[in-house]
């Protein structure tokens, strides 16, 4: 184990995620936007500032990926240590604070990219700066990434780089990212909730065809009620539910602390309160309809219709899932894939899990911990293709009241400063131990 010494890992971390937020990399999914390259090139000063070499890999003119490598590498077994830059849209009219302001008010950091997920880059950046300059980098090696396009799937980022220059992330075995090593608070007690599996992705455009003509007529294969109809199914479908492996400990854990009976799923989701709305979604398939196109004029009926389907399946599923949309379509509509990616499941055990463990625990004592599984996707989907084993730890103690769920991509997003110096302690420990 290192020897540990002193420094204070959460110093900048505040001050280092207000200035992030202040970055614009707004990516809205189809080419506008500002693009990472500015918010990489801060990030790389703050680490070269600190004597990390950094390189910087582009798939297109802005969509930017930093790379750095910490420590002793020669030893191999690295442990990939990564964020995103980019973040999802804000239209700042709805909001209580500028987005992208970084203004602190009532314990918290207001703006775009607070949880999702400027907040753990402000950590990495923040535990790292103290380390180094301390001396006291950890004994494992460390590959830090700090990726492009996460938002819109990673095929400008994560998946760009596995793809084109997998020699970047050579040595790494193991991973961690965002959106795991959270608190819920459960009949009064804490619950952080470690990231081990997250649903495949399954983006589907659904397409109906028929003839085109006068709108007062009759329309026997009219595509716009074609595909009302297939989109009506598909949206209220009720999928059944199927627990992993994650969500069956998940379960079993919520049940040693309540009593309940962890197969009485209503249950048990009832006892995460707001937060059970993500965590349902994790139990069961999704195909939520999202945009729907057709028509140029009131009284023409069109020849085609198109609508789009936010499709989730849970790990080992994904066949069952398509056959099932396919007897929900009806025969006047096809379907055809925008973006699939794969859903993955790793274990909740290992030394990287007992490492996770130790660090929350040693700086919350009281407090539990077990795994889930994420309704979203994450970049550890590319790394997994680079045999990667990876999960969601990017700590954060919680307030019990908060809905931190609802602040992804949400309206005032914002994150707890308290936790985020929490998470930078806890990570700077799990680094010790990793």
């Amino acid at each position: 184990m290192t020897q540990r010494t002193s420094y204070t890992p959460e110093a900048e971390v505040v001050e280092i995620c207000r200035d992030l937020i202040r970055q614009d990399s707004s990516n809205f999914g189809d080419g506008q936007g500002p693009g990472e390259r500015s918010t990489a090139e801060h990030v790389a000063t703050l680490l070269e500032d600190v004597g990390i070499h950094t390189d910087v890999y582009e798939s297109a003119p802005g969509r930017t990926t930093l790379v750095a490598r910490w420590g002793d590498h020669s030893r191999g077994d690295a442990l990939l240590v990564h964020g995103h830059l980019d973040v999802v849209p804000a239209l700042a009219g709805d909001w209580q604070v500028d987005p992208f302001s970084g203004e602190i008010r009532d314990g918290y950091i207001w703006g775009r990219g607070a949880v999702d997920m400027k907040d753990f880059d402000a950590m990495i950046l923040s535990v790292v700066r103290a380390r180094t300059t301390a001396d006291a980098a950890p004994e494992r090696p460390i590959v830090l990434c700090f990726t492009a396009d996460e938002e819109s799937g990673g095929g400008q980022g994560a998946h760009w780089l596995a793809d084109h220059h997998p020699e970047a992330l050579e040595g790494c075995t193991e991973a961690i990212g965002e959106v795991g090593g959270h608190s819920v608070t459960i009949n009064g007690q804490r619950l952080y909730l470690i990231e081990t599996a997250e649903k495949g992705m399954c983006w589907l455009r659904l397409r109906a065809r028929g003839t085109a003509g006068h709108g007062s007529m009759l329309h026997p294969d009219n595509p716009v009620t074609a595909l009302s109809e297939a989109v009506a199914r598909i949206g209220r479908h009720e999928w059944p539910v199927q627990l992993t492996d994650t969500m069956t400990a998940l379960f079993t854990e919520v049940g040693n602390i309540t009593g309940d009976d962890p197969t009485d799923h209503e249950a048990i989701l009832r006892r995460f309160g707001v937060a059970g709305r993500m965590l349902g979604a994790g139990i069961r398939n999704i195909s939520n309809p999202t945009m729907l196109e057709s028509g140029y004029k009131l009284n023409v009926v069109p020849g085609e219709a198109v609508a789009y389907i936010d499709g989730r399946y849970l790990p080992g599923t994904k066949d069952e899932f398509l056959a099932t949309l396919q007897t929900l379509l009806g025969e006047q509509v096809s379907i055809e894939p925008v973006h699939d990616d794969i859903a993955l499941e790793v274990p909740f055990r290992g030394d990287l899990v007992d490492a996770m463990r130790t660090s929350l625990l040693e700086h919350d004592p009281s407090a539990r911990v077990a795994p889930y599984l994420m309704s979203g996707g994450t970049d550890s989907k590319a790394w997994s293709k680079l045999g990667i084993t990876g999960y969601g730890f990017s700590p954060l103690r919680l307030p019990s009241d908060l809905d931190f769920s609802a602040l992804f991509h949400g309206v005032d997003e914002r994150v707890p400063i308290d936790g985020l110096e929490f998470g930078a302690r806890v990570l700077d420990r799990f680094l010790d131990l990793a």
